[in-house]
């Protein structure tokens, strides 16, 4: 089950409507049948899955050993000074003066 229903003490009060074809409509209701859940559980459940897949892509990255080292290795060197960097970071935005 995915996390955010684990956690989630919110209650349902919004709705998601969606149209589809009677054979899409026959396949989902047949898989929640299978998983002995409602169609509404199912399709939320299944939603929330590959939502959190979707966003894990964006956020976590896997290496494997030889990756995992040049990554350290390369977070480990010294910092190079970018003076229009520092300059960007330090000086007032536009939107300050």
């Amino acid at each position: 089950m995915p996390a955010i229903l684990k956690e989630s003490k919110e209650s349902k009060s919004e709705r998601i409507e969606l149209r589809l074809t009677p054979s899409t409509k026959r396949i989902i209701q047949e898989a929640a049948t299978a998983s002995h859940t409602d169609v509404s559980e199912f399709v939320l459940q299944s939603s929330l899955t590959e939502a959190e897949i979707a966003l894990s892509r964006r956020t976590r990255f896997v290496l494997d050993e030889e990756q995992w080292n040049k990554f350290v290795e390369i977070l480990d060197r010294p910092t190079t000074e970018i003076p229009a960097l520092r300059r960007l970071l330090t000086e007032p935005s536009a939107l300050e003066r």
